[in-house]
């Protein structure tokens, strides 16, 4: 049987919260445990998910532009690194003295930096085990290095815009003054291509967000019914950004960690946002976080955008 007592304290809590209060909700890192990295490994690849693909050509494309701007020969700081599949374009193209992936998955993140040492014998690869949402501190032999902090994926879209200004402050507490920050923003766009990259034909992605009840389950002494629940992705337009849910199609009781819940049919869960920007919110987004935009590139469709900005100091008056 899990030992509820060995499980993550804080995902204990965040799933308790969700089903003691009235508004069912998970946060969104809590879906990457091995099992969900691997499944979003695969959605990546799957035909309608776009940004991916998109943005891994966009890197291809300019990550010499990403040298010649000053990202040349420093540090690469990886917030949630993942497989670190698009990480080599930007690597060749840096020559970095260090890479440092960050990830809460502690098993995936290892796997990955093992296999990333092993393309770049020459470089230090330098794994930290971590929760991104908060200051970090970085290995000893890069503290006093300059940074190049790397946020693919669109990521920042997954948060609140109060969680994400927050992300990016601590971004800059991690990296120091005078770093950069190469991040990836998704485009508003329209439903009929939103929609299909989070509910695909496959049904990889409800796998995927269905695996966060099987997690409950094994991790806190669950016993979730997840047959019947159903995952559902709609589009918000007031808050511009795809929704991810996980909904029950009956009446359902179960246990968590020997407490007792219940849902009634149609309640959900919500598990993920995934917010888009337009061009004028992703400066705003950034200069509320502390970074100013130094350029910016994007897909013929400008369905995507890869950002390059810089931690300046600040100022106190115009």
């Amino acid at each position: 049987m899990p030992d509820a007592d060995a499980a993550d304290p804080a995902f204990a809590a965040d799933v308790l919260a969700c089903f003691r209060g009235r508004r069912r909700a998970i946060p969104a890192r809590w879906l990457y445990d091995l099992a969900g990295s691997e499944l979003f490994e695969a959605i990546t690849n799957l035909p309608e998910y776009y940004p991916t693909r998109t943005e891994t050509a966009l890197l291809q494309r300019y990550s010499g532009e990403v040298a010649e701007h000053g990202g040349a020969g420093r540090a690469v700081v990886e917030f949630g690194s993942g497989s670190s599949v698009k990480t080599p374009h930007l690597l060749r193209a840096v020559k970095p003295s260090h890479y440092v992936p960050i990830d809460i998955s502690g098993d995936f993140l290892r796997e990955s930096a093992d296999a990333l040492a092993a393309d770049f014998p020459s470089l230090e690869v330098l794994p930290v085990e971590g929760d991104f949402m908060h200051p970090l501190a970085l290995p000893d032999a890069v503290a006093a290095l300059p940074k190049l902090g790397f946020f693919p994926g669109s990521t920042i879209g997954n948060m609140v815009a109060r969680t994400s200004v927050d992300l990016l402050r601590s971004m800059r507490n991690t990296l120091g003054e005078g770093a950069l920050l190469l991040i990836g923003m998704d485009r508003i766009k329209s439903p009929d291509i939103l929609v299909p990259a989070y509910d695909d034909a496959q049904g990889v992605t409800a796998q995927f967000n269905l695996n966060l009840l099987h997690r409950i389950n094994r991790e806190l002494e669950g016993d979730i019914p997840v047959d019947r629940f159903a995952h559902v992705a709609r589009w918000n337009d007031s808050y511009a950004r795809i929704e991810m849910h996980l909904e029950a199609q009956a009446d359902v009781a179960f246990q968590i960690a020997d407490e007792r819940f219940s849902m009634a049919k149609g309640e959900t869960i919500h598990t993920e946002n995934s917010h888009k920007y337009g061009p004028r919110d992703a400066r705003l987004l950034l200069r509320s976080g502390g970074w100013t935009m130094c350029h910016e590139w994007t897909d013929p469709d400008n369905w995507f955008a890869l950002i390059l900005a810089e931690a300046k100091p600040f100022q106190t008056a115009p």
